[in-house]
């Protein structure tokens, strides 16, 4: 099985590559707009830009993939918010070209998504089937990619995660455990938000959820994220217990304290029902990933 990476350089991306990687039935290529961050045997790299659509066609006649993970997305929200058109074109119009190179070539597309496609307007976990109506520009276009996608593709499955964490391989950025026990480390006080209530994603569990999709029959939308809710200071909180750092470093504050400069739900939790019955999907709990990320 021919598996294309998109975004192989990237937190998520890289992370399934390597997960991949030494199973015999995937002949497995990434791809990304910089240089490979990690060379390693057992894949292929491939240089490109995902906006210009020739780059894009001659990466699928190549590799002739019978699977697409796509993992790449302009993903700052603020970043998004004053920069409409770069976000659309990475985050909307080359997901529906890879769509329709998809169909071209009879592949199955896996594209990863957002909890922020949602308002956050309700205290209960969402489920698949909810309507979007996301609150920046940043879940705009997320949301029309997976318009597009499901107008366009024949064969796809739409991934939704949640503040993915995990221990980063060289040359990638940190998330948010990293931060947080980076600056407790340090003696640093971080202020965190104490109002928005996210289900926060180990990436090893994305990666296994992906594989199972790679091979799973059905299209549609699915949640591929933790099974706790919670505060995200509370996720802060659970990184000093875990880790024995000060906890009294911690800030808890409002959004409207917060003054984030553009707006984010205030609850985006994603039920993992669907996932658990259809393809047997069973993520670890934060504490379990804390332990993978920092002490493994």
């Amino acid at each position: 099985m021919n598996v294309l990476i998109v975004g192989a350089n990237g937190f998520t991306g890289r992370h399934i590559l390597n997960s991949l990687i030494d199973k015999e039935e995937y002949r497995l290529f990434g791809c990304s707009l910089h240089d490979d961050i990690q060379p390693a045997d057992g894949y292929e790299f491939l240089k490109i830009d995902i906006c210009h659509e020739d780059q894009l066609e001659a990466a699928f006649k190549w590799v002739k993939p019978d699977v697409v993970i796509n993992t790449s997305a302009l993903s700052v929200p603020d970043y998004c918010e004053t920069h409409h058109g770069e976000a659309d074109e990475i985050n909307t119009m080359a997901v529906e070209h890879i769509a329709q190179l998809c169909n071209e070539y009879d592949c199955r597309f896996i594209h990863l998504s957002t909890d922020f496609v949602f308002d956050g307007k309700t205290d209960r976990l969402y489920t698949e089937i909810d309507q979007p109506n996301p609150v920046n520009y940043y879940g705009i276009t997320k949301w029309h990619g997976e318009q597009a996608i499901e107008k366009v593709c024949q064969n796809y499955a739409i991934v939704r995660v949640v503040v993915v964490y995990g221990k980063p391989l060289p040359g990638q950025h940190s998330n948010i455990l990293q931060l947080v026990a980076s600056k407790l480390r340090k003696g640093e006080t971080i202020r965190v938000v104490s109002d928005q209530w996210r289900t926060p994603t180990y990436v090893g569990d994305i990666a296994n959820g992906v594989e199972k999709l790679m091979h799973h029959p059905n299209n549609g939308i699915y949640h591929i994220c933790g099974k706790d809710c919670l505060s995200v200071a509370d996720i802060a909180y659970r990184v000093a217990d875990l880790l024995q750092l000060d906890s009294s470093l911690i800030q808890p504050v409002t959004t409207e304290v917060m003054n984030e400069a553009t707006p984010r739900p205030a609850f985006s939790g994603l039920s993992i029902e669907k996932a658990k019955q259809e393809l047997g999907y069973n993520p670890m709990s934060l504490e379990e990933g804390i332990v993978k990320t920092f002490m493994e």
